[in-house]
């Protein structure tokens, strides 16, 4: 079976490489998306989502805030603000920051909320506990 390289880049540079990766699945803005060795050139925006990779047979997890993908039949360059291991996530501290978001959503019409970021925050908090479920 053809292998792909996957490189998850943030800000702070690679946060995961693998070159010997069966098949990436991404969450883009249009749908999922499954790429394997070959797949044709694409770009393609990225969703606050999961990201899943699978090595040897097995799935690894990634919790990627919004981004974007470039694919080449090669190799896929996931371009994020933040990508975290599922086995990493701090499960208390994003169910808190979920909460803390709840709380922001809920408050009436004040003018010093921003409801974008406070739901921003929210999905990224919800995409860390699912992702979380998946750790070892």
């Amino acid at each position: 079976m053809n292998k792909i390289a996957l490189d998850v880049v943030t800000p702070n540079g690679s946060v995961y490489y693998k070159e010997d990766c069966e098949i990436i699945i991404l969450q883009t803005k249009q749908g999922e998306l499954g790429v394997m060795a070959g797949h044709v050139p694409t770009v393609a925006a990225l969703k606050i989502g999961g990201l899943r990779v699978k090595v040897d047979g097995r799935f690894e997890y990634f919790a990627v805030t919004d981004g974007f993908v470039e694919i080449r039949p090669e190799k896929v360059s996931v371009l994020v603000q933040a990508g975290e291991f599922a086995d990493d996530i701090d499960t208390e501290r994003a169910t808190a920051a979920k909460e803390r978001a709840e709380a922001l959503l809920q408050q009436e019409r004040d003018e010093k909320i921003d409801k974008f970021r406070a739901e921003l925050a929210l999905q990224r908090a919800i995409n860390r506990i699912d992702v979380a479920k998946h750790s070892s």
